[in-house]
């Protein structure tokens, strides 16, 4: 049975893991959300995308089982397939917003983190703890977990291993929102729900010039943004947006994704 599907409702495809108890990621989960990334990537139909792991747990981690018997040389071939796994998910070209219940620990946070906003429940606990095995984490949490909440705040999480609860992840930036639990799913699509009916292309060109705008000097960020900005003039929506507003003001536009 698959361990991770592409479930698409209301312009809204939410990927979802199903592995219990823990959704422990592993290369077979690895290779079944690298599909679903790239099937959300493909489809027309899908607008926006939310991460979910169930009402129990989003992900506890790499699978300690799988891996502990690791040498070099397979650790290095897995984690390379996991790292280009999750490249695929950040680098879905739609708004991505991870629902986070229960556990993301480990992998499952940096899972969390290639989404554009974190809904966590009020009971969930997200961490680093790779540093209680005798290792550091390796599928993003020293790159991607610093860059949205600060080096400091990362090297307190990343050198002590501890778990952070929803209200001390909201207060440094790492959640966008807590709701309870029994909420989550529902928070996540409702947030989703509002990028569903915009302008998709225009959606895509904005997370690429934030995204890769992060990783490049200013000079050359603002010549990406000027460039992506320009390029949108090529589309319907564009078109349609400007003549909307022309006509019935702002936030009226009909958009058709092109």
């Amino acid at each position: 049975m698959s361990v991770v599907r592409l479930e698409v409702d209301g312009g809204i495809g939410t990927i979802r893991l199903d592995r219990p108890p823990m959704n422990a990621l592993d290369s077979t989960v690895a290779a079944e959300l690298r599909t679903a990334a790239v099937e959300a990537t493909r489809r027309s139909d899908v607008r926006a995308v939310v991460l979910y792991g169930g009402e129990k747990v989003f992900a506890a981690g790499a699978d300690i089982r799988q891996m502990a018997p690791m040498g070099y040389a397979e650790v290095s071939t897995w984690v390379g397939d996991l790292n280009s796994t999750f490249e695929v998910v950040a680098r879905i070209p739609k708004p991505v917003v991870a629902a986070v219940t229960g556990y993301a620990l480990g992998g499952g946070l940096e899972l969390a983190l290639c989404a554009d906003v974190r809904v966590l429940a009020e009971d969930a606990r997200v961490g680093q703890p790779e540093i209680l095995l005798g290792v550091i984490p390796g599928a993003g949490g020293t790159q991607r977990l610093p860059r949205l909440i600060g080096p400091s705040r990362a090297k307190d999480l990343i050198f002590s291993g501890r778990q952070v609860r929803a209200a001390e992840a909201a207060e440094i930036g790492l959640a966008d929102a807590v709701v309870p639990a029994g909420e989550v799913y529902v928070q996540a699509k409702r947030i989703a729900g509002r990028y569903t009916n915009g302008p998709a292309m225009a959606l895509a060109a904005a997370k690429q010039a934030v995204d890769d705008g992060a990783e490049i000097a200013l000079a050359e960020a603002l010549r990406l943004e000027a460039a992506l900005f320009a390029g949108l003039f090529a589309t319907e929506d564009r078109r349609i947006g400007m003549e909307s507003f022309l006509e019935s003001g702002p936030g009226k536009a009909d958009f058709i994704g092109r």
